[in-house]
């Protein structure tokens, strides 16, 4: 019997005050999750699904982003945080909605636990 896949969201700064430094969120965003699959879990990485479209629906408000991830994150089991999770206001509404929801936030890749799971994908 495979178990169930456990999600892990992926939550970091998006925003930057040039579009490098946003590319550069993204990129580190990327590498998490790189680490977080390494240890079994599925990443949910908001910043991968929705890079850029800040540009391509400009007429879409920052809250339907912002709504749209909380709900994406509700489903998870875990919530990881990139580094400098601490300069974003959306990374903490994330971690105050995460407390709500029951859901374990890990501030450290080390604390992060490795799935029994992954030998079932790693031969």
């Amino acid at each position: 019997m495979v178990e169930k896949v456990k999600l892990a969201y992926i939550a970091g700064p998006y925003r930057g005050k040039t579009k490098e430094e946003c590319d550069l969120n993204v990129q580190s965003a990327k590498q998490i999750a790189k680490l977080v699959a390494n240890k079994g879990w599925m990443p949910v990485t908001p910043h991968l699904n929705t890079h850029g479209f800040e540009f391509l629906c400009p007429h879409l408000p920052d809250q339907f982003w912002l709504d749209g991830t909380l709900e994406l994150m509700r489903k998870c089991d875990i919530v990881v945080l990139c580094p400098g999770w601490e300069f974003s206001s959306g990374t903490k509404s994330e971690i105050l909605e995460a407390a709500r929801s029951c859901i374990p936030v890990y501030y450290e890749l080390k604390d992060i636990p490795v799935l029994e799971g992954l030998k079932t994908y790693v031969r």
